[in-house]
């Protein structure tokens, strides 16, 4: 809309090579007309933190934007280890994907250029600085965020929003049968967040992500730009998950650009709908599911705007203009 305020975020996020994470970051730090990026915070994910913002220095400088400050967060989940998660492949059946929990723990951060402090730290001053203005836009585990609203209780209502990616409502999940890959690694910081009076929360799970299949056409439309973006994306997507470069039958999907794009045109999410969530932190086979929240057990709890559907074409051609710019 014409004249509407720029969105200031704070971007939390988790990258590993250059997948969906990076190619959010791509697409806000495009679209200043409509987001400004104050700075990003690492956490531990897909990636240990470190090696996480490694990944992100490398879309940073692809884009000409290595002014963006680096913050290192949480490098584990609050209460889930490797040990534990094994300890679930072994008793409810194998796990479809480990994560950071299936790479050596590092605190090396290859050329990326970290600030000094914690991303705890940043979060708690950005947001003393912009009361009700700062969105949290968090697309990897909610360990930083949970951290914060643990620290300082009364930063929850000066938050303005948080446009997340994670969690699987009426779907199955993507790591186990119950739980999508962001929560499972750490639902004890997922139910800090949805329990919290964040007073607009804004939910990308897999409900709406399954609906954003990424195909080889879809591969080879962005790869055709030949940017050193597009290089990077036919890299990580070509040789790494879904390997399209390997497997040409191969699909996989889009997931954190969902929320990104939430950001510059929501205008392409076609259906959603508002509920009180709340994540299982019983270890069970359900660790890390979503599920209704008692409001006994949270009164003060803010509801959450979960997305169901969208229209792909729409969303496409957007994701691969900001992809493929020169």
């Amino acid at each position: 809309m014409q004249g509407a305020a720029v969105e200031k975020i704070i971007f939390d996020t988790d990258p590993l090579h250059f997948t969906d994470d990076g190619h959010a970051a791509v697409m806000l730090l495009r679209s200043p007309e409509k987001v400004q990026v104050l700075g990003m915070t690492i956490v531990a994910g897909n990636s240990w933190a470190a090696e996480g913002a490694g990944f992100m220095w490398q879309a940073l400088y692809a884009i000409h934007r290595t002014d963006v400050p680096l913050y290192l967060g949480a490098q584990a989940p609050l209460v889930h280890t490797r040990a534990m998660a094994k300890d679930e492949a072994r008793r409810w059946g194998p796990l479809d994907f480990m994560a950071a929990f299936d790479r050596p723990f590092t605190t090396d951060t290859g050329k990326a250029r970290v600030q000094e402090g914690t991303a705890t730290d940043f979060l708690i001053r950005t947001i003393e600085r912009n009361p009700g203005a700062v969105t949290l836009f968090a697309i990897g585990p909610m360990t930083n965020i949970a951290m914060v609203l643990r620290l300082r209780p009364d930063l929850e209502t000066k938050i303005r929003q948080i446009v997340f990616m994670g969690g699987n409502v009426h779907v199955p999940g993507n790591v186990t049968r119950h739980a999508e890959l962001n929560f499972w690694f750490d639902p004890e910081a997922a139910q800090i967040v949805l329990r919290s009076k964040i007073p607009r929360k804004v939910m990308f799970g897999l409900d709406i992500c399954n609906h954003a299949v990424m195909t080889r056409a879809m591969f080879d439309e962005i790869v055709s730009a030949g940017t050193p973006v597009t290089e990077l994306f036919k890299d990580a997507l070509g040789n790494h998950y879904p390997e399209f470069l390997k497997k040409p039958g191969a699909t996989g999907y889009i997931w954190d650009c969902l929320a990104a794009g939430y950001l510059i045109d929501p205008s392409f999410v076609a259906k959603s709908e508002k509920l009180f969530l709340d994540v299982d932190t019983t270890f069970s086979e359900h660790y890390g599911a979503v599920r209704s929240l008692d409001r006994q057990l949270a009164p003060e709890a803010t509801p959450v705007e979960v997305m169901l559907d969208l229209d792909v074409p729409k969303f496409f051609r957007m994701y691969k203009d900001l992809l493929t710019r020169h």
